[in-house]
């Protein structure tokens, strides 16, 4: 799996001739709107900085859409979706966890999450993590303190912040006990590697 990312919440993963989305940004965002063909675009929230569908919409890929809760399978892709409530400009909103499984690799994408106070039965349904994507930006998803002790809590073997400034990564970094990490252009990634991780912090350029 070659997994890249494009700044706010937004990651492309290829495995083979798939490939997957999550949160694209839409060309009505003030980030930077991305550009590739999807299979697979998950949505956790419908906001113009997380939901470019469009974007995603390339050649011969037009994606399948996964924008809420519930259980989908999608060629090699198996993925179930769980709603958590939070805030976002002021508004209260259903942000979707997910739960997502390919080439044996369990990740969870934490969309945005605003607090750590998840539902135990849906941390009991996440098993053992293998790469937790996690907000780390503030505001209106979770703060640096907060994120650090989630992905701890949470046990996950290979960590990947987003949605933040540069100061705001440092500082999770910092947190982390991963100061000396370098961001990396890609990362190509399979099961067995991220089995002898423990908590590794990954960063990308952008």
């Amino acid at each position: 799996m070659v997994i890249t990312y494009h700044g706010g919440q937004c990651f492309k993963l290829s495995f083979g001739n798939t490939t997957i989305a999550y949160n694209p940004i839409s060309k009505k965002s003030k980030i930077t709107p991305v550009k590739f063909g999807a299979d697979v675009a998950f949505i956790s929230l419908w906001h113009s900085d997380f939901n470019g569908v469009d974007q995603v919409s390339h050649g011969a890929k037009q994606p399948f859409v996964v924008d809420g809760p519930g259980e989908f399978e999608v060629g090699e892709v198996t993925a179930r979706g769980f709603g958590v409530p939070t805030k976002y400009e002021g508004k209260d909103v259903i942000n979707t966890i997910y739960h997502v499984r390919l080439e044996g690799i369990n990740m969870v994408f934490l969309g945005v999450l605003g607090d750590t106070n998840i539902d135990p039965k849906i941390l009991s349904e996440l098993g053992d993590i293998d790469i937790l994507f996690v907000p780390i930006g503030g505001g209106e998803v979770l703060e640096v303190p907060q994120a650090a002790k989630l992905a701890v809590k949470l046990e996950a073997k290979l960590i990947i912040p987003m949605q933040y400034e540069k100061a705001t990564l440092q500082a999770f970094l910092n947190e982390a006990g991963a100061e000396s990490v370098k961001p990396v252009d890609k990362l190509t990634i399979k099961k067995k590697d991220v089995q002898a991780m423990a908590g590794e912090v990954v960063t990308f350029k952008y």
